[in-house]
């Protein structure tokens, strides 16, 4: 009887590790995901500098711009819903630590609706944005959507309200939450 049973548990191991492997043979691009999100929840969440169009201003370990949102009130995010699909919150995974020009002491987590914890840097929730795809990219700097405007962050915690001179951007139009096109 144990034999079967041991059998029987092997086989459906050896199946689940036969469905897992063909999952990554068929989409690539899951696997590579689950394992970036592996260890970067091992390696904790960094909060940089990045230089951009209009000054450096703080972002992710791989460089995308992160940004706030000046209707969040006393440091806590009203962007939910519909918001958070384009305003993606910045979440922190493991250790939160600060890169080279950014405060740790400012870095800080606020809980939202659902009980994760969002990180904030001098009591802003932050921010990605949808249409930023590479380091660097600032398309979300200076849009008002969702009841209120969005910016890129200082390494001092404040608004950078500059905007980038058309030559310095990579696109001329781009695709916004609630417009048809927006130009930089």
């Amino acid at each position: 009887m144990k034999r079967i049973v041991s059998a029987a548990a092997l086989a459906v191991a050896l199946a689940a590790a036969g469905v897992s492997a063909a999952a990554a043979i068929t989409n690539p691009s899951s696997m590579r995901l689950l394992a970036a999100s592996h260890s970067s929840s091992s390696r904790g969440t960094k909060i940089t500098l990045h230089k951009t169009a209009v000054g450096k201003v703080l972002a992710t370990s791989s460089g995308r711009t992160i940004y706030l949102f000046m209707a969040d009130r006393k440091g806590k995010s009203v962007c939910y819903g519909q918001c958070a699909t384009f305003w993606p919150p910045v979440l922190q995974k493991g250790k939160l630590r600060a890169g080279a020009g950014v405060k740790a002491g400012l870095l800080g987590t606020t809980r939202r609706k659902n009980g994760t914890r969002q990180v904030t840097y001098k009591g802003h929730p932050l921010y990605l944005f949808k249409l930023d795809r590479r380091a660097g990219q600032i398309k979300g700097q200076n849009q008002d959507f969702f009841g209120g405007e969005w910016f890129v962050v200082s390494a001092s915690g404040r608004a950078n309200k500059k905007t980038p001179s058309p030559s310095t951007t990579t696109g001329t139009t781009t695709t916004t939450p609630y417009s048809t096109t927006s130009h930089y």
